[in-house]
């Protein structure tokens, strides 16, 4: 059995991982080439993802390319302290997530892959998926094609397989936030900040976060209201000037956020953020999707990678228990459709305080700390962090299509 996996980002090696586990062949193909899979700013993986990597045997990789997060602190633009969250319920070592470069997870994961046997073909992109009487194909555009079994969508957002699989399937939500990320380096730039900790501000013009590495270093990013930024405005404008337009969102409020900007460097630029809050059509005969291409939450949730972890392992483990691939499909489905969903809804909640106007934000100030007192607790988000996707011991079947 022999499965493409389309998608070269977290979710697809991933993917390929937990499907080599489960006995299943598996061939990654990634757009990009490995050279250019480097771009991009941080993520922080939440205990349940953490868990998924640990299942697949992946866990030490990130913890080797990221360093420890345990709690979120909010402030206002004022720098009043909102309110203090932490990462969720902890693994049994005690740790809570891990922050790090996304392209590192990525690279470290796909290195693993291929180390394990899954084959991992890097400026291979897709642009055209066809099902046939003896399995699917895939025709890069080299010209070249593929064949397999059966065909993983983890292609994110904008995803090929998914607009395959339903024409009519809706696009990708703008959430009306576009994201910058950077770093900026220098013990001086750590100075006062709190070590194992987000810390966030509801500015006065952008929504700022920043968390000091073990190195001294800051990561930092903005997510800035504002309509979609377009390939024209992305090609004209340099990079001291995105840092500068940055900065002047954030030079009134508390707090050391513009000093950061201007004295650091761009690491991701005009990142305009997607959701999907409902896919109807996640599967059609061979072919699948998950990660963001099924169910894309804000990054408010937290919880996109861990969302695209768990679904590699619950879907590798719905194939192995499954006599036949529909069947797989349909469990992997019915296991994950609830849950992804409400994350998705939980994080575009989560957007929306970042986008009040200016008489909004008195009043959002004013909610956000009944709010993090009183309803986002380590309790109420347990449901969520808690989770523990699991690898039941089988005997195992001849996975097969009707």
């Amino acid at each position: 059995m022999r499965a493409l996996v389309i998608g070269g980002g977290i979710a697809g090696p991933a993917t390929g991982l937990a499907l080599r586990k489960a006995g299943i062949d598996a061939v990654v193909l990634e757009a990009r080439s490995r050279a250019m899979a480097t771009a991009g700013s941080y993520l922080t993986v939440a205990p349940n993802g953490l868990h998924a990597l640990d299942v697949i045997g992946a866990l030490d990789l990130a913890r080797a390319c990221g360093f420890p997060t345990a709690t979120n602190v909010m402030y206002s633009a004022t720098g009043a302290r909102l309110g203090r969250v932490s990462l969720g319920v902890p693994l049994p070592d005690g740790t809570r997530a891990l922050t790090m470069k996304r392209a590192r997870l990525a690279r470290v994961l796909a290195d693993e892959a291929e180390r394990r046997g899954v084959e991992v073909r890097w400026s291979s992109r897709v642009d055209a998926i066809e099902e046939n009487p003896h399995g699917v194909s895939v025709r890069l555009t080299d010209g070249s094609r593929l064949n397999g079994d059966l065909l993983v969508g983890a292609d994110g957002v904008h995803s090929l397989v998914r607009r395959t699989i339903d024409p009519t399937a809706s696009a990708a939500r703008y959430v009306g936030l576009t994201n910058f990320g950077g770093v900026t380096r220098g013990a001086a730039a750590a100075a006062g900040y709190e070590a194992e900790a987000w810390h966030f501000v509801f500015g006065s013009g952008a929504f700022f976060g920043a968390h000091p590495t073990p190195e001294g270093d800051v990561v930092w990013f903005l997510n800035v209201p504002r309509a979609p930024i377009g390939a024209a405005e992305r090609a004209t404008t340099s990079p001291e000037t995105w840092r500068e337009w940055l900065a002047s969102l954030v030079q009134t409020d508390a707090g050391p956020a513009a000093d950061l900007i201007r004295g650091g460097e761009l690491e991701l630029t005009a990142d305009n953020t997607h959701d999907l809050p409902h896919v109807p059509v996640w599967r059609r005969g061979r072919l699948v999707v998950l990660g963001d291409a099924a169910h894309a939450p804000s990054p408010s949730s937290g919880q996109g990678a861990s969302m695209a972890l768990e679904d590699a392992v619950v879907l590798a483990t719905s194939l192995r228990d499954s006599a036949f691939i529909e069947d797989g499909f349909a469990a992997y489905e019915s296991a994950r459709r609830e849950r992804v969903e409400r994350i998705v809804a939980a994080g575009a909640r989560s957007s929306s305080a970042k986008i009040p106007g200016p008489m909004g934000r008195v009043f959002r100030d004013a909610a956000l700390r009944l709010v993090f007192r009183l309803a986002v607790t380590d309790r109420s988000t347990a449901w969520m962090t808690g989770h523990r996707v699991a690898w039941p011991a089988t005997g195992g079947v001849a996975l097969r299509t009707r």
